[in-house]
C-alpha cells in the first residue's frame, strides 16, 4: 500500500455521529503527550497531517486519516491529570465505545512512552484490550531520546511492568530517527490483509 498517499478524512466527537464502517479501521492509542500525531506523520511520511500540540489533551476527537483503502483512527490522549473529570467521563466513553462498536478494527496500535514505566492508564488500556480481545501491538516512542543503557533497562523493566508482555508484538520506535516505522507498517499490512493492498 501507498503510505505516502495519505489524507486527513473527517473527525468525530461522538460516537453517534459516525458513519458505518466500510472499510478496515487502524486505531492508534496513548497517554497525553506520548507522541501519537508525531507518530502517525512519520509513518504516512507527512511533517504535519496529524497536528502536534505542545498541550497535552488537545485532541478531544477521534481524527480519521484515509490510506488507500484503509482508515487510520486517531483516538484522544488519555491521562491528562488537569481534564475537568466530567470531560474525562466523556472521553473514557468515546474511546471505549468507539473499540467496543462494530467496526471493522483489525489492531489497536498502544502507544507507551519508553522513557517512563506505564501509566495505570495504560495499563487499564492494555487489561481492556486484552480482556475485550481486541488485536493489538505495543509501540515504545521516543526511543531516540534514551542512551543505549538507559533504554536497555527500560525494555528489560517493561517485562515486569505489563501484564502478558511476552505474548504482546512490540515495537521500538522514534519518529525523530524513523526506526520502527517499517517495521510498523508490515504489521498494519499484515493485519489488514489482502484489503490493504494497492
Amino acid at each position: 500500500m501507498n503510505w505516502n498517499k495519505a489524507d486527513f478524512y473527517t473527525s468525530f466527537g461522538s460516537l453517534s455521529q459516525m458513519p458505518p464502517s466500510d472499510r478496515p479501521e487502524i486505531a492508534f492509542s496513548g497517554r497525553s503527550n506520548v507522541g501519537k500525531s508525531s507518530l502517525i506523520n512519520k509513518l504516512l511520511g507527512r511533517k504535519a497531517l496529524a497536528r502536534v500540540s505542545s498541550v497535552p489533551g488537545k485532541t478531544v476527537t477521534i481524527n480519521f486519516y484515509s490510506v488507500g483503502d484503509i482508515y487510520i483512527a486517531d483516538l484522544p490522549g488519555y491521562g491528562y491529570a488537569k481534564t475537568a473529570k466530567g470531560l474525562k467521563r466523556s472521553w473514557s466513553d468515546l474511546i471505549g465505545g468507539y473499540l467496543i462498536s462494530d467496526r471493522e478494527l483489525e489492531l489497536v496500535v498502544q502507544l507507551i512512552d519508553m522513557r517512563h514505566p506505564p501509566t495505570s492508564d495504560d495499563l487499564s488500556m492494555i487489561d481492556f484490550l486484552i480482556d475485550n480481545e481486541l488485536p493489538f501491538v505495543i509501540v515504545f516512542t521516543k526511543a531516540d531520546k534514551l542512551k543505549p543503557s538507559a533504554r536497555k533497562e527500560r525494555m528489560t523493566a517493561f517485562e515486569t511492568e505489563i501484564p502478558h508482555y511476552s505474548e504482546i508484538t512490540h515495537i521500538e520506535f522514534s519518529a525523530e530517527t524513523g526506526e520502527g516505522c517499517e517495521d510498523l507498517r508490515r504489521i498494519i499490512e499484515t493485519a489488514c490483509g489482502e484489503e490493504a493492498e494497492q
